[in-house]
Parts: C-alpha cells; sequence; structure tokens
C-alpha cells in the first residue's frame, strides 16, 4: 500500500507540475539528482547524509551538520531537500558538499541512491520517515538516526491501520526525540532506542542571534522611538537603551494575521500608546501582495525596506510609522529590534519559527493553529507567548503588554530564559554518536 501511494503521489506531482511553479521545480530538480550525486561523490568519499524535508527542518539540523564537519573533515556531507522551499533557498549553503533533491520514495529509486552516496550514516530530521530509505540504509547495516523528532497519538504509527508503517521506526539506530511523551509513546510499540534531547533549533537560533546582521536603515528607523523628554515613563529596556514607546514587529505574516494587527494599528492610531512603530516581514513577498498590505495602510506613512537608503533617506525614515520588509533573508536579525513580536501562520496552516523571535527576550503573539509546536505550547504556559483567536484577543494581550511595565518584562524574561534553559540538543547527539572513536 505504501508503495502505491508513493506512485499515485509521484501522477499528482507531475500532472500538478503542468501550471504549478513549485511543483515543476520539484520535477526538474529530481531529474537532475543522480547527476549532481555522481560528479560530487566518488566511490572511495566518506559520506554523511542528511535529509530535510524543508527550510524549516533543514535549520533545525543545522548545528548538527555544521559540528560534524568542523569535526570530522575527512566525511563529506551529503544534504537532501524534499521540497523545493528549502532547496531552492539553500542549494548554494557552503556547509555541505553535495546537495540536491531527494527523489520520491521508490524501492528503485532508494537503490539507485544508496548505491551512489554509499553514506557512512545518515540522519533524517524531525517528521522524515520514508520507508524504502531507511529500509534501505538498515538493510545495508548503514546507521540512521532520527534527529529533533517529536510523536502524537495522532500520527499513523500509534493507529490501528498503521501496524506495518509502525516498522520503519525499528530501522534507527536511534532516534532523538523532544520530549517525554515521544518515548512514552515509541515505548508503547517496543521502540525503546530513544534519547530526550529536546529541540536543535534552540540551538539555531542562539546561533543566528550571534551572527544577527546589523541593518543600518532599520536601526535608524527605530531609534526614533527613544524619547530624550525625562518626562516620559520609560516601559521598556531595549537594546541598552530606556524606551518609553516601542517597536511592533510581525514576521512571516499571512492576510488573516494582517488583517489583525493592522486593524488595530490604524484604529488606535498606532497603537495609542504614543509613536509605537510597526515593522512587517510578509511571508509572501510579490508585489500584489505588497501593494495590499500598503493600500491597507492607508493614511500611514510607510516605507519598503529596499527602497530607502540610511544616508538619503534619514527624513522619511524619521516620519515613518511602518516599514515593510520587502526582501526574505532578513528576519532572524529584525526581531533584535522588537519590543514585541507577532509570528504568522497561526491562522492558516500553521504558526512559523516562535524561537527566532524569542531568543531576544520578546514577547511573541500566535495565532491558534499551534498544538504541533511543542516550543510556542512551552512558551504560552510559560508567559512568554500569548495565543489569540481574533482581533479583540489581539488588543487585549497588545493593552495588558504596553500598559503594565511588569507584564512585558516578566514575558520578556520568560521568552528569553526559554530559549537558553533548552539549548545543547546538538551537543547530546553528538557525543551519543561519536563518543565512540570507532565511529568517527
Amino acid at each position: 500500500m505504501y508503495s502505491i501511494a508513493i506512485y499515485i503521489y509521484m501522477f499528482c506531482v507531475n500532472l500538478v507540475a503542468i501550471f504549478n511553479h513549485k511543483a515543476r521545480l520539484l520535477m526538474i530538480g529530481h531529474s537532475k539528482t543522480y547527476d549532481i550525486m555522481r560528479r560530487g561523490i566518488s566511490k572511495d568519499d566518506k559520506i554523511i547524509w542528511f535529509h530535510a524535508a524543508s527550510l524549516g527542518e533543514f535549520e533545525q539540523g543545522r548545528p548538527l551538520i555544521e559540528k560534524i564537519r568542523a569535526n570530522h573533515p575527512g566525511y563529506k556531507i551529503l544534504l537532501t531537500f524534499f521540497s523545493p522551499s528549502g532547496y531552492e533557498v539553500r542549494k548554494d549553503y557552503k556547509g555541505a558538499d553535495v546537495i540536491c533533491y531527494l527523489p520520491f520514495d521508490t524501492k528503485l529509486n532508494a537503490r539507485k541512491f544508496l548505491k551512489i552516496a554509499h553514506p557512512s550514516m545518515a540522519f533524517f530530521i524531525k517528521y522524515e520517515f520514508w520507508q524504502n530509505y531507511l529500509t534501505g540504509l538498515h538493510r545495508r547495516g548503514i546507521p540512521a538516526y532520527s534527529v529533533a523528532s517529536i510523536f502524537r497519538p495522532n500520527q499513523i504509527f500509534f493507529r490501528w491501520y498503521g501496524h506495518k508503517y509502525r516498522n520503519v521506526l525499528r530501522t534507527f539506530a536511534h532516534l532523538f526525540v523532544q520530549n517525554q511523551e515521544s518515548v512514552d509513546l515509541l515505548r508503547t510499540l517496543g521502540v525503546t532506542n530513544t534519547s530526550i534531547v529536546g529541540d536543535t533549533r534552540m540551538d539555531r537560533v542562539l546561533q543566528i542571534k550571534e551572527q544577527a546582521q546589523e541593518l543600518p536603515a532599520l536601526e535608524y528607523f527605530c531609534s526614533y522611538n527613544i524619547s530624550d523628554d525625562p518626562d516620559d515613563e520609560p516601559i521598556f529596556a531595549y537594546a541598552g537603551k530606556t524606551v518609553p514607546k516601542g517597536v511592533f514587529v510581525a514576521g512571516s505574516s499571512w492576510q488573516p494575521d494582517e488583517e489583525i494587527f493592522i486593524r488595530h494599528f490604524l484604529e488606535n492610531k498606532k497603537f495609542g500608546y504614543g509613536k509605537w512603530k510597526m515593522i512587517i516581514a510578509p511571508h509572501v513577498i510579490d508585489e500584489n501582495h505588497l501593494q495590499q498590505i500598503e493600500n491597507s495602510l492607508d493614511g500611514c506613512n510607510v516605507v519598503r525596506y529596499t527602497k530607502i537608503k540610511v544616508e538619503n533617506d534619514c527624513r522619511k525614515l524619521e516620519n515613518a510609522d511602518c516599514m515593510i520588509i520587502d526582501c526574505y533573508g532578513l528576519l532572524s536579525s529584525i526581531y533584535r529590534y522588537a519590543t514585541i513580536a507577532y509570528v504568522g501562520g497561526g491562522f492558516g496552516v500553521g504558526i512559523h519559527n516562535v524561537p527566532e523571535a524569542a531568543v531576544y527576550g520578546v514577547p511573541v503573539i500566535i495565532g491558534p493553529n499551534n498544538q504541533r509546536f511543542r516550543e510556542a505550547r512551552d512558551l504560552i504556559a510559560l508567559g512568554g507567548c500569548f495565543e489569540i483567536h481574533n482581533a479583540e484577543e489581539f488588543s487585549n494581550v497588545l493593552d495588558t503588554l504596553t500598559g503594565n511595565p511588569d507584564a512585558l518584562a516578566k514575558a520578556s524574561k520568560a521568552s528569553a530564559d526559554y530559549i537558553c534553559s533548552n539549548d545543547g540538543a546538538v551537543d547530546m547527539i553528538y557525543n551519543h554518536i561519536f563518543q565512540n572513536p570507532e565511529k568517527a
């Protein structure tokens, strides 16, 4: 049944590729995979294979890739993606020697791929459980590891009809999971080769924080919230400066998210708490969407990031109420300027990267579709993250945080403390695998 499902999926993707750009990129990428591998891998190479479905999973695995690469330069790193949103963004990543798409999980593809790759070990990040690849690795005696995985009772492994697919879990040499619930669920299936290490994404966001870019236009835009008036009552210590006003950053936002916070922004005249500023980094950056955001901010002074040069546009930045980030790759650095952050996606398929904002000690607001994200649920429980279901709840959270300095400081501390207390997953994984010198 599994193989039949894979072939049906392949047929559908080929059909959709006729008119869908993302599906077309996938099929073109698949057609090049074996050529890329043959050019980059020789029979004498020692290969470590990492597989990530998309960009988010790659970021979770990246600290482990880089630690292994730094400590074991004799290996080549093979990095595969399933989604174009991962491959097309990271196909030039310097931390891997060979980067390509992973072909569909048929028995023929698995045999061909593993013959060319001949990896010494393999790492599958989070939700990747490809039966034919994992079975092929297991039969060849090649250890495969599941990294930062998380299991829930509603997954196919734990349903009555998933008994055959459960065997894929037994092909792993070890599963490095995020929480105790995952360990307990796996034990019900007789899978005990597990370790709780937490989420490698915490290591990654701390790494990103250390490498955050300085963005002069953002710095200047945000600095105009700093008042020299001694009568202003400060509400937040920001970047070593006393800030009586603030910066609201909305990251990876979709239209349903934007309708909520933009409405509040307009109704409250820049939030109604003095001259707050807003930065919007939408998930989808195309001209139609950018114009839609600008039109909805009617009456506000709006600037686009790529259209601004600090040396020429100081007055524009000084007077602007909102900056729209009309390019990719900056969001992880932009959160450093936030007093309060909003992470989008919670009114759609699921929230985006909450730790990316929380690492800066920023309270985070999210929509309701966050059940699959352990770090978001943990932060909600600790008071560093706030779930909202509608515009009214959003306004209530903003009123609480901006009207009560102690509440803002407490939420900020909860975010920062949570990230710092959950790092170290990469070291635990690395030490478990490489503590035996014969494996290295």
